[in-house]
């Protein structure tokens, strides 16, 4: 039998209360540490919700600093070359709040950022945000709402920064999950070029 949670009570009498350093390290207004980690951080994920309630996870990343720190309270984030589906986007357009959870390759801890974003299409900034002669196009700008430092045990269960545990052959390659689940009339031997070598070079393209 399924057993569902239908009220914060319920949630709270099975979880527990949260103890104090838990509550009272969320801050508003960015730290040194902040800027540094934010300095060191080459990747992040960006959570939108639509109008609609619709949600969307994105994944950014770039050299490490790329997030761009404007002033104490606020960040902003520049658009690369993509699939131009533009989800997130057209989230931030119907509903401005964002979580970001910023990522350190080996660090068991993150750091996450909510707030309220809007998008930029030009500033004085975005030229600080060239990268292999690429401009951005547009930035979602974050005034910072919440900031805080999220533990470590995901990653410790997961052992994610564990090289001995990964297993990037379990899977098909890219090229073949394109053929098998989205492209099945495309060609394999084209697909296998497209993600060859080649397609490393041309990411800012």
């Amino acid at each position: 039998m399924t057993v569902e949670i239908t009220s914060h009570e319920e949630l709270r009498d099975l979880l527990g209360v949260p103890n104090a350093r838990a509550v009272d390290k969320e801050r508003v207004r960015l730290h040194q540490r902040d800027r540094e980690w934010l300095a060191a951080a080459p990747f992040c994920l960006v959570a939108t919700a639509g109008a609609d309630g619709t949600c969307d996870v994105s994944p950014k990343g770039d050299p490490a600093g790329f997030a761009l720190v404007l002033d104490d309270t606020t960040i902003a984030l520049p658009e690369r070359p993509g699939n131009r589906r533009a989800d997130g986007y057209r989230n931030i357009l119907d509903n401005p709040h964002v979580g970001l959870l910023f990522m350190i390759p080996g660090r068991t801890d993150t750091l996450r950022i909510n707030g309220r974003a809007r998008l930029v299409r030009d500033a004085p900034w975005f030229d600080d945000m060239v990268v292999k002669g690429h401009r951005p196009v547009l930035a979602v700008v974050v005034e910072i709402e919440q900031i805080f430092y999220h533990c470590a045990k995901a990653f410790l269960r997961s052992a994610l920064w564990q090289p001995e545990t990964w297993q990037p052959e379990v899977l098909p390659s890219r090229a073949r999950l394109v053929k098998e689940v989205e492209a099945p009339t495309e060609n394999l031997e084209d697909l296998e070029r497209h993600y060859g070598p080649e397609y490393a070079k041309n990411i800012y393209v």
